[in-house]
């Protein structure tokens, strides 16, 4: 990737402190981060509680201001509200107004998004036929189902056609199809060429999607690099030779050993991105988490 338009996120020293209690001592969320972003890519954030990843977030969406450094969107600041409208937001708990339907909730963010007339109407009826919900997109959002509420979330987060789309925890509390589908999703975005800037602690999901991960811890950044290169590469094949008779089995090994082939075990499964975020992260005392910051 190369020149501005080839980066969907930068920061460059990103700091920010929060003020604490009566004598407003200031407590570091986020520690000089230095970050960058593909477009196109998915990027994984990965930390503990109190890391500084929903800090980071709500600054690249604008909803905070850095105490230090910049935050770059698509090469704009991210604080200008010309920037916000190439941004699509799904957060890890939804408060949505439960007495909408699906329809008329996807509709409201729409406008807030600046669609109007018929393409307005257009791009509500494609989000919510996108995430499957057209048998239920008239019934009220304080009937649905958890991974239901979810999906009403993406839609709204896409409906204006975001060039770079962040996604909180998306399949927090979900079930497996729930959470299956969500992930059905997001790999839709990429190959629509979507940037997707996701934090989870569903590890397995992570390795499935990301194309690179960050972890941070305490505001900083721990570890940076693609999935596959920070788990040792990709999976290796196996043959599973336990029905194999014995016979043929031997007869295996030797034609193997007639091609300068080794026959030999191997330890199966290769390191896993839990086991790579778990040697980063040291575990901490609960008064050490940074102020205003959950996850």
């Amino acid at each position: 990737m190369t020149g501005p338009a080839a980066i969907a996120v930068e920061l460059r020293g990103l700091t920010k402190d929060f003020a604490t209690g009566l004598r407003g001592v200031k407590v570091r969320a986020v520690d000089r981060l230095n970050l960058r972003v593909g477009a196109g890519e998915v990027f994984g954030l990965l930390g503990p509680n109190g890391s500084g990843k929903s800090t980071t977030i709500k600054i690249v969406l604008g909803l905070l201001e850095p105490s230090g450094g910049e935050c770059r969107v698509f090469g704009e600041s991210s604080a200008r509200s010309e920037t916000r409208r190439t941004i699509g937001y799904l957060p890890e708990s939804p408060q949505f107004y439960r007495h909408l339907g699906g329809r008329e909730l996807v509709r409201f963010y729409a406008r807030l998004s600046g669609l109007g007339g018929a393409r307005l109407h257009d791009r509500v009826e494609e989000a919510i036929a996108w995430v499957g919900l057209e048998s239920a997109a008239d019934r009220s959002v304080g009937t649905y189902s958890k991974g239901m509420l979810q999906r009403i979330g993406f839609a709204q987060a896409v409906v204006h056609d975001p060039r770079l789309v962040i996604l909180d925890e998306p399949t927090a509390g979900v079930d497996p199809a729930g959470a299956a589908a969500m992930v059905a999703l997001i790999r839709q975005l990429k190959a629509q060429g979507k940037t997707v800037l996701i934090t989870s602690h569903r590890f397995t999901e992570m390795e499935d999607l990301c194309d690179r991960v960050a972890i941070l811890e305490r505001g900083r950044l721990l570890l940076c690099g693609a999935v596959e290169d920070l788990t040792g590469g990709a999976a290796r094949m196996a043959l599973n030779l336990d029905r194999l008779a014995p016979e043929a089995r031997q007869a295996l090994r030797t034609w193997l050993g007639e091609r300068g082939l080794p026959f030999e075990p191997v330890a199966l499964p290769g390191t896993r991105l839990e086991q790579v975020y778990l040697a980063q992260v040291e575990r901490r005392e609960p008064e050490a988490t940074a102020a205003g910051d959950r996850a």
